[in-house]
């Protein structure tokens, strides 16, 4: 009776007096906390080809201190053979790409740590068909856990735009880190409990938070063209032996960006197979750079727009202009002094003609209409650390700076605001906002953060007109005519040469040479921006010439433009 009792009391006390507090002890011991991934959205273009996904990986883990040789199981009976660890090592090395002895180091060091490790990795982010290998080897101390990766499923086609992330799934570079918010998960919870051999109880699992998945960032570029586009510029710079190239194509009526190509380029899905980190963004938005001639159609459009000259003003233009203020222009050859029209300057690339264009406006005019194209501010393209370029104040400038200015010196643009300025010329001299990503695409299918696509007026449509005209004379008259023309449109374009920064506050002997312009001149739908870096093959505007004619070419065709029907104008020239 006295032994009774003792039970008794010691029964009443477990199973009454400490019965919650046990219990809660016991649970704690058993359970186990597990994170549920949420999934990264993806990146996708408008038409629906994915350029960037989460997909599932798989981490193997072990539970250390429940190694042992095991009995195998094999269609639901404990009769098979019993496996020692050696062998399950050996097995699993198999499958992992590791050696039986590597894995039996990784137990023994977390034993060594801690004797009661219950947890160990043996490799992380295996795919699917390694974790079905694992599976099949039915080792009961190996447990594998989900682990989202990122594929890139297309490489490097866009892969300068798309960035990356790192190993750990943290954004690096690109719209994978200037989109995060959008893209960006939220990981949840499991809670299940093990039995004392570590293996998880059936039916004991419940979410104490659920994941929430990112959204998609909709991007307006074509993939097709983009393809097409990097082989080309990649082509030509490595055929002249180009530094560094950009090409952009952007849609002259809604300013939508179709393709933005980087050379070199980089794959996301093997970033260091690109050794030069500055090669892994986009010099496209992150490269500022002096345009050069390119930038004379802005002066051009300006002083027509105010009104201080017309297709039929002449100015005389001599090799050299030395303005009383202090200025030194020169050509870029030895000539006489020549009368010269807007086309005529524009045709020659004449920076002692612009010049004299030029100064019909004041500095300040000048400032405010170069403001209004956008120069020296970053685009509203959301692309993540974009260069602004370097427009200092008007106030700021001494007189050569005054005139540099006039002619694509004295100031930095990036190669989007070079496409986005012939944009607002081909637009009627409406300005649209540089568009990149269209949005984020919620999993309802609800799209937010959508970019203002309001345009605002830069030039009257006259003047916009006007320019164009005397671009499309500089198309048809320029020394580079047989290596940019495109039979049956009519194309309106400028090329440029400007010199490079050395890095000393000096210029370096490379060049920058480019070609800007847009198509069908009589109906602008297109417009397509290339710059070369120090081509040293061919330092002049002849080396990216044939990538615009190649890229125009095939955008024309791609959206089957119509056409040009009337033939282009014929300006008043001097000579």
């Amino acid at each position: 009776m006295l032994v009774i009792s003792v039970f008794v009391v010691k029964l009443v006390d477990i199973q009454v007096v400490r019965a919650e507090a046990l219990t809660a002890d016991s649970v704690g011991n058993r359970s186990v906390d597990q994170t549920v991934y949420g999934t990264r959205g993806g990146i996708v273009t408008e038409g629906g080809v994915v350029l960037a996904e989460s997909v599932m990986r798989y981490d193997i883990t072990v539970s250390p201190k429940n190694v042992a040789e095991f009995t195998r199981v094999v269609d639901g009976s404990t009769k098979g053979a019993v496996v020692t660890v050696a062998q399950a090592a050996a097995e699993i090395g198999a499958v992992t790409g590791q050696t039986g002895d590597a894995i039996q180091l990784i137990i023994s060091d977390a034993l060594a740590a801690d004797p009661n490790s219950d947890f160990a990795y043996i490799t992380k982010q295996v795919n699917v068909d390694s974790l079905r290998a694992i599976n099949e080897l039915r080792i009961p101390w190996l447990y594998p856990r989900t682990h989202p990766s990122r594929e890139y499923p297309n490489g490097a086609v866009a892969g300068n735009l798309v960035g990356f992330v790192s190993g750990e799934g943290q954004a690096q570079a690109g719209l994978e880190i200037g989109q995060d918010a959008c893209l960006a998960s939220k990981d949840g919870t499991e809670t299940y409990q093990k039995g004392a051999d570590g293996v998880r109880l059936p039916g004991s699992s419940f979410t104490t938070a659920a994941a929430v998945d990112g959204g998609d960032v909709v991007v307006s570029i074509d993939s097709d063209l983009q393809f097409f586009v990097q082989q080309t510029l990649a082509a030509r710079a490595q055929e002249t032996g180009a530094a560094w190239g950009t090409a952009v194509v952007q849609d002259a009526k809604t300013g939508k960006l179709l393709a933005v190509a980087d050379y070199p380029s980089v794959d996301p899905n093997n970033v260091g197979g690109t050794t030069d980190p500055s090669d892994r963004g986009s010099r496209a938005f992150r490269n500022s750079f002096e345009p050069g001639s390119t930038f004379k159609a802005l002066t051009a459009a300006s002083v027509l727009d105010a009104g201080v000259a017309d297709l039929n003003s002449e100015v005389l233009a001599p090799y050299r202009y030395l303005p009383a203020d202090g200025g030194n222009i020169n050509d870029s050859h030895q000539h006489p002094d020549q009368n010269m029209t807007l086309s005529d300057v524009l045709i020659d690339s004449s920076n002692t003609g612009m010049s004299k264009f030029g100064e019909m406006l004041t500095s300040e005019q000048r400032y405010d209409y170069m403001t209004k194209f956008g120069v020296g501010t970053a685009t509203s393209s959301g692309f993540p650390r974009e260069d602004s370029g370097i427009l200092h104040p008007w106030q700021e400038w001494d007189a050569q700076t005054n005139y540099a200015t006039m002619f694509g010196q004295g100031l930095t643009t990036t190669a989007i605001q070079v496409a986005s300025m012939y944009q607002t010329i081909a637009n009627g001299g409406v300005h649209m906002p540089v568009q990149l990503v269209e949005g984020c695409r919620q999993k309802d299918g609800t799209v937010t953060n959508q970019p203002d696509s309001t345009g605002s007026r830069v030039l009257s449509d006259k003047a916009a007109h006007e320019t164009s005209d005397v671009l499309e004379m500089v198309y048809n008259n320029s020394w580079v005519h047989n290596m940019w023309n495109i039979p049956g449109y009519r194309v309106a374009a400028k090329t440029g040469t400007a010199q490079m920064p050395d890095g000393k506050g000096g210029y370096s002997k490379g060049y920058l040479v480019s070609v800007s312009g847009f198509a069908p001149a009589d109906d602008p739908q297109y417009v397509v921006s290339v710059s070369l870096a120090d081509p040293v093959n061919m330092n002049t505007s002849a080396a990216p010439a044939p990538i615009f004619q190649e890229v125009m070419s095939q955008v024309l065709k791609k959206y089957r433009a119509v056409p040009s029907g009337d033939p282009a104008p014929v300006l008043p020239t001097a000579r």
